[in-house]
């Protein structure tokens, strides 16, 4: 009875009405691994990097699976209606305004900390014994890199309004090119760093803030080359589609 007024419903409104799935569930498992492994990794716990490697494994795995089943339900099954496009636009904006309150966050603990030094380090900044990275260097270059791929994904963007397609894939090319080389000069200044996460209020504010900015990085750029992959296999199933309809109507001519 249930299932039959469910399926009644579904084509009363312009609403998906989504199936039972178990990648909720196992997300929040997946996240609860990855952060029991992180603390127990930063903690020096025996198999803690172990734990931390298996739900990053997990949590990608869910992830992967839960996108496949919302790219068929929006292309195959086509329930993503102009209301439900309309609804993750409006969750796409919150998620955006949650992750800047997220660095919010950071921003306020650095200059909580730095305008206001406490007598536990010293009542100065940076604490006595850091030896800071100089801006002028990796971190002047990056900000100069981020600013520049700022600019190419706009150009990006427009070319794509404009029907200009070489043009995209080209300011495409230079925007992924970008993030790749700050991606790797973030690592080499990790490296080149004489503190690291645990020495006091510097250097927490400082790795967690540019990690996960260099962590969002690499996100986009898992999605970007997913979504690429995506279109190929869409774009190689239309062309085959073509060509079976050709050869069909040669045949029956």
């Amino acid at each position: 009875m249930d299932k039959s007024i469910n399926n009644i419903l579904r084509y009363k409104h312009a609403y998906h009405l989504v199936d039972a799935s178990p990648w909720p569930i196992f997300s929040s498992f997946s996240a609860l691994v990855l952060t029991s492994g992180a603390v127990l990794y930063m903690h020096s716990y025996k198999n803690g990097g172990t734990l931390l490697a298996l739900g990053f494994f997990l949590i990608t795995f869910s992830a992967t699976c839960w996108w496949r089943d919302i790219i068929r339900e929006a292309t195959y099954e086509g329930h993503h209606t102009r209301a439900v496009q309309l609804g993750l636009r409006y969750g796409m904006v919150l998620f955006i305004i949650s992750e800047v309150f997220f660095f919010v966050a950071f921003f306020w603990a650095f200059f909580h900390s730095s305008l206001a030094p406490t007598i536990d380090i010293g009542t100065i900044w940076p604490p006595q014994g850091i030896e800071v990275l100089s801006p002028w260097q990796i971190p002047l270059l990056n900000t100069l890199i981020l600013l520049l791929s700022g600019c190419s994904v706009t150009w990006s963007h427009h070319a794509i309004l404009h029907g200009f397609r070489k043009e995209a894939i080209l300011s495409l090319v230079i925007t992924v090119s970008l993030a790749l080389i700050f991606t790797s000069l973030q690592g080499l200044e990790y490296i080149s760093a004489n503190f690291n996460i645990s020495d006091g209020i510097y250097g927490a504010t400082f790795y967690l803030a540019t990690g996960f900015h260099g962590l969002h990085g690499a996100q986009k750029l898992i999605i970007y080359f997913k979504k690429n992959s995506i279109m190929f296999h869409l774009l190689c199933n239309y062309f085959n589609l073509i060509g079976n309809e050709k050869i069909s109507s040669t045949v029956s001519c």
